[in-house]
């Protein structure tokens, strides 16, 4: 029985390699493989297309505005997906009476057309009481789907707070984008 030549070759690659490693060092590297990709999630997200879809919302036909914080166009509305606080018995950073503010936020960069600066803005839900009356806005441009939640603001945010019924979102800035 002759062995091929491409069994040969794969034989003595084998050879070679067993012979210059060793079976803890393999492991030690695919241990720390495994643990760099572990540690990949906690990376910080690159936000910057977020910010260019902010300056360019009116080409979605939402054109922010700076005058009514209880019209879903609002310039910090830009990726609301709920009820405006603003119009339930809260304002724009405070939620109303009677609700508690929720622990975890999702953030998004909305374009301010009055200076025309670009801020980060973490949405916040106020939670306890049902779901605020009116008010509701679907502000759902450049949103990716639940599986990637950093770009998703269809999550009830209400884990970790007193009540877990959603009432209203807040808006307050976390600073200038960018």
């Amino acid at each position: 029985m002759s062995e091929s030549r491409f069994d040969q070759l794969v034989e003595d690659l084998t050879r070679k390699v067993a012979n210059y490693t060793s079976r803890r060092g393999f492991f030690a590297r695919l241990g720390a493989v495994a643990g760099g990709a572990m540690l990949l999630p906690m990376l910080p997200v690159d936000r910057r297309s977020s910010k260019a879809n902010a300056a360019g919302f009116h080409r979605y036909g939402w054109t922010p505005q700076t005058i009514d914080t209880t019209a879903c166009n609002y310039w910090r509305h830009c990726s609301l997906d709920g009820q405006i606080c603003d119009c339930n018995g809260g304002t724009l950073t405070d939620c109303p009476p009677g609700t508690t503010l929720s622990p975890s936020s999702w953030v998004a960069s909305c374009h301010n057309p009055d200076d025309g600066e670009s801020y980060l803005i973490a949405y916040r839900d106020c939670c306890g009481k049902s779901i605020g009356p009116r008010c509701g806005c679907l502000n759902t441009v450049g949103e990716l789907p639940v599986y990637r939640p950093e770009y998703s603001n269809d999550i009830i945010w209400c884990f970790g707070a007193e009540g877990s019924s959603y009432h209203c979102t807040i808006q307050p800035i976390v600073g200038k984008a960018g």
